[in-house]
């Protein structure tokens, strides 16, 4: 009994500090009431109201995307989209509609990509659009949302190391590509071989038609992975973000998708969305992680590279 007393009394000790701490003075007390709960902070939602007016009376956003272009825009086995800039427009329809399924995906390639957002046929593109100085004459581009580095996929018996290692050789990509602008600009002494899909080059390859192909290393990395007769070489070169292709003059869609991307890149989005696709394309963790330095994040953000032109710069060979 005496030993049960003891605990009784230890136990009311402890309430009486824990009351005593809990009506202590503390920062932002409100005079005669309770302390308020500190909330953060959060950057704005995009307001329905800010949407273009013909994006709201439709109820729905209209976006280009890739379909051959995986982990970013692809076909799942059920025949459904899927990829990192699937998510993204996803995400922009719930943004702005509270759902995800309020959008319409167009497929677009490369090439047809920019003719097909100029013939608006499409509201913007999130279709791995690099920045480069000569689109920014003909579109407008949102704030970065992704940042790719080229790298060169060849057989495993090649004696290709580097881009140094590309005299004479045959160079493939896809037509309307950056690297196909580089590749003019730059390796003079090379063939360059365009096609209109990632499909084709990586074919190109195989068969013996090209030396290399010359891309995005996330896809590439894709195409080794799954491939066991090709490999990437370790140079890397063309550093450049990705952003939303936006029409010129469309200043409130520009000012809707910025808002979007720095709301998505406050709460650490980007790198959910990558992960996510990360898994459902059964890609190991370690090359996921290997992946989340190249999309924004609250500490982590790009930067287009404004008054010069990457694919004439022929110094980073």
């Amino acid at each position: 009994m005496r030993r049960l007393s003891i605990a009784i009394a230890g136990l009311l000790l402890a309430v009486a500090a824990l009351a005593a701490w809990g009506a202590a003075p503390s920062a932002g007390k409100v005079a005669g009431g309770a302390a308020p709960v500190a909330k953060p902070k959060l950057p704005p939602k995009p307001k329905r109201s800010k949407l273009p007016a013909e994006v709201r009376q439709r109820g729905k956003w209209v976006i280009g995307v890739k379909c051959d272009f995986a982990p970013f825009g692809f076909i799942d086995a059920g025949g459904k989209n899927d990829g990192y800039d699937v998510e993204v427009a996803r995400r922009f329809a719930q943004l702005a509609f509270g759902s995800k399924t309020k959008l319409e995906l167009v497929c677009v390639t490369t090439p047809s990509r920019i003719p097909t957002l100029q013939s608006k046929r499409v509201d913007i593109i999130v279709s791995t659009l690099t920045w480069t100085k000569a689109r920014t004459e003909v579109i407008a581009y949102s704030i970065p949302y992704y940042s790719a580095t080229g790298r060169l996929l060849v057989p495993n018996n090649s004696q290709i190391r580097s881009v140094r290692d590309l005299g004479s050789k045959t160079i493939v990509t896809t037509r309307g590509a950056l690297y196909a602008a580089w590749t003019r600009n730059c390796f003079k002494n090379s063939k360059l071989l365009e096609v209109d899909s990632p499909a084709l080059a990586v074919a190109a390859v195989k068969n013996g038609t090209a030396d290399t192909f010359m891309f995005d290393d996330a896809f590439l990395l894709g195409v080794a992975t799954q491939d066991r007769t090709l490999k990437l070489t370790n140079d890397k070169f063309l550093a450049i973000p990705w952003g939303v292709g936006i029409r010129k003059g469309e200043g409130a869609m520009a000012a809707w998708v910025n808002t979007a991307i720095r709301y998505m890149r406050a709460h650490d989005e980007f790198a959910k969305i990558l992960k996510g696709v990360g898994r459902r394309t059964g890609a190991p963790s370690s090359l996921i992680n290997s992946f989340l330095g190249t999309v924004p994040r609250p500490n982590n953000r790009f930067t287009y590279p404004f008054g010069k032109d990457p694919v004439s710069d022929c110094t980073s060979r």
